[in-house]
């Protein structure tokens, strides 16, 4: 008679398996804020203008208005993972789980088209 572990190369292995790529997905997003935080930081300290008027013209670049709209794509990617995984971890019950992570997606993607809509209003 075997005797069946759950050690080793044959163990069994359930859940989603998506630990390590959120892990590493969540760095480069904080990586992405991070590096234009100091690309701000850098313009503005070089620039020195924080009148309306000076960051309007920062943002009338097409190339500022992508990097900005892909800083917030990061942001809301980042905070869509942490929010996830607190639903996740504290609340058992798959029903309110669903409900509160459609909430989260739909407000996400929500602030992410009023950002779109108002970089490109500038």
């Amino acid at each position: 008679m075997s005797v069946k572990t759950n050690i080793g190369p044959k163990r069994l292995v359930v859940g989603a398996h998506y630990g390590l790529t959120e892990w590493l997905l969540q760095r480069v997003t904080a990586v992405i804020m991070a590096a234009y935080t100091l690309l701000l930081l850098v313009v503005y300290f070089i620039f020195g203008n924080p009148s309306y008027e000076g960051w309007s013209s920062l943002f009338a670049n097409q190339f500022m208005k992508i990097l900005t709209l892909l800083t917030f794509f990061s942001l809301f990617y980042h905070a869509w993972v942490g929010i996830r995984d607190i639903w996740m971890d504290y609340i058992p019950a798959t029903g309110l789980r669903l409900v509160l992570q459609t909430l989260t997606v739909l407000w996400l993607v929500g602030c992410l088209a009023y950002s779109a809509q108002i970089l490109w209003r500038v």
